[in-house]
């Protein structure tokens, strides 16, 4: 058997995987994210582990015993800033925090070619970025950075106490050369960064390490287990779903929303904002479209409402489409790279109902697909049948209006909401030597296809150029307002 960690932005996920590639177990630990200013986003390394203790330690001790191997997922683009004794310098600075704007544009004026070079241009969550604003804001901390990690590295720091990470989370650094699958001295020195900060790069399966005794101990788990590289959470949900080959497809629809499409060469497309990074596979990269919000503007609403989120997906369903909705709560990257807009709604009047709040909050979660989709067309042939992968697939509402709006058909499967826990497992199995890739990165049987629907896509089309036009005008309004 074989642990997945996956490290998100709101919760720790585990996933035993069995011997004939099933999932045997789940658990998660919640993960809070405090804001000390606009724009800003952070979480605490202690709060990750303790997550971490206690999701493993609610698997059953049976289960925990059989295991063969660990493997790590992860949130990407964290700057996780340790010191030369290994201790956290600062709060980590999260991929959906918006303060180094303005470097990334110093730093593409300093070096034209950074989006060929790093896969797309410098955005503010890249850690890259943060590097060159610490240096100038926070110059204390910048001097005592000893080593750089990513939010997933720092659980493996912890598990086998090694600095390693791997091509699909170097990716999305802005100091990777995604050509050469190497460390960019340019970047580097563009970002105020010391290469000799940063961590030594393996793929996925590979073994980073053999679990600590006092972790083991902690987690209750048998020491000496070895521990895989990992992935980012996006290559890692490409390997739960088994899009590893050219040409693969899925969406992921979690706190953030990936669009990612399997290459089998490089092929960057800066001027669209599409990603094109490294896999955590030898050989493979893969184009995507990168949205902050995801379903989290969901979950949002229902929270702001003080509703259970499924009550209010009915009352969504069976509302009368009414007022249009932003997502925008962090920003947007794809198609946008704007770190500064913001969310809004537009049409509200006297009858607009909660529910009728809600479908406008899944409309605009399947209207920033279909601007992924046009972003991607641009870069390269989109598949027009995708699987589906994190928690939001589990709203059969959202699915479908995804799959009108898009013209795209989706698959759900059994575990879809696993995601990057079950790919972490999957290259668990495969470092420990049991198993090959083929074996192990199989596609899951798809339980529901939700088909485009062309009377719906008709209704929603007029809807979709509503969401496009909004963009523009609450850029302006944010404009005026400073």
């Amino acid at each position: 058997m074989y642990l997945g960690l996956d490290l998100g932005t709101s919760a720790v996920k585990t996933c035993i995987l069995g011997p004939g590639g099933e999932v045997l177990a789940t658990t998660s630990a919640p993960l809070a994210v405090s804001h000390p200013f606009e724009g800003a986003s952070e979480q605490d390394c202690a709060a990750w582990w303790s997550a971490v203790s206690a999701a493993v330690r609610a698997l059953d001790p049976g289960l925990r015993a059989g295991l063969r191997a660990i493997g790590l997922s992860g949130q990407m683009h964290g700057a996780v800033l340790l010191d030369g004794d290994l201790r956290p310098v600062r709060p980590v600075i999260l991929w959906n925090d918006a303060r180094a704007t303005a470097d990334c544009a110093e730093m593409e004026a300093a070096e034209p070619a950074v989006g060929q070079l790093s896969g797309v241009p410098p955005m503010a969550g890249f850690t890259a970025p943060k590097l060159r604003w610490l240096s100038r804001h926070e110059p204390e901390a910048h001097a005592r950075i000893a080593h750089v990690l990513l939010p997933k590295d720092y659980i493996g720091l912890r598990l086998h106490g090694a600095c390693v990470t791997d091509p699909s989370d170097a990716a999305g650094t802005s100091w990777f050369d995604q050509a050469a699958r190497r460390w960019s001295p340019r970047l580097c020195e563009i970002s105020a960064t010391d290469p000799a900060w940063l961590p030594a790069v393996r793929h996925g399966i590979e073994i980073a390490g053999h679990l600590l005794p006092a972790a083991a101990e902690e987690l209750g788990l048998p020491p000496g287990l070895p521990v895989a590289a990992g992935a980012g959470d996006a290559a890692a949900g490409a390997v739960g779903i088994g899009a590893v080959a050219d040409g693969d497809g899925f969406i992921s629809l979690g706190t953030s929303g990936q669009l990612f499409v399997t290459t089998d060469s490089y092929r960057p497309n800066p001027e669209s904002r599409i990603h094109a990074y490294a896999h955590t596979l030898p050989g493979h990269w893969f184009q995507m479209a990168a949205m902050l919000n995801g379903a989290r503007p969901i979950a949002w609403l229902a929270g702001l409402l003080g509703r259970p989120i499924e009550a209010l997906l009915a009352e969504a369903e069976a509302a009368e489409p009414g007022p249009i909705f932003l997502p925008y709560l962090t920003g947007e990257r794809t198609p946008h790279g704007d770190t500064e807009i913001r969310g809004g709604f537009s049409r509200l009047g006297e009858t607009t109902t909660q529910g009728a709040l809600m479908r406008a909050v899944v409309e605009a979660v399947a209207f920033s697909f279909a601007d992924a989709i046009a972003a991607l067309s641009a870069a390269g042939p989109v598949p027009d049948r995708l699987l589906a992968i994190g928690g939001g697939t589990r709203s059969d509402f959202l699915m479908q209006t995804i799959a009108d709006v898009t013209g795209c058909s989706l698959g759900r499967s059994d575990g879809a909401d696993v995601g990057p826990a079950l790919g972490a497992a999957r290259l668990a199995c495969v470092a420990a030597g049991d198993r090959a890739i083929a074996e192990v990165m199989t596609k899951p049987a798809v339980r529901r296809w939700f088909t485009p629907d062309a009377t719906r896509a008709a209704a929603l089309k007029p809807r979709l150029a509503g969401y496009r036009a909004l963009y523009p005008a609450l850029r302006n309004v944010q404009s005026a307002i400073g």
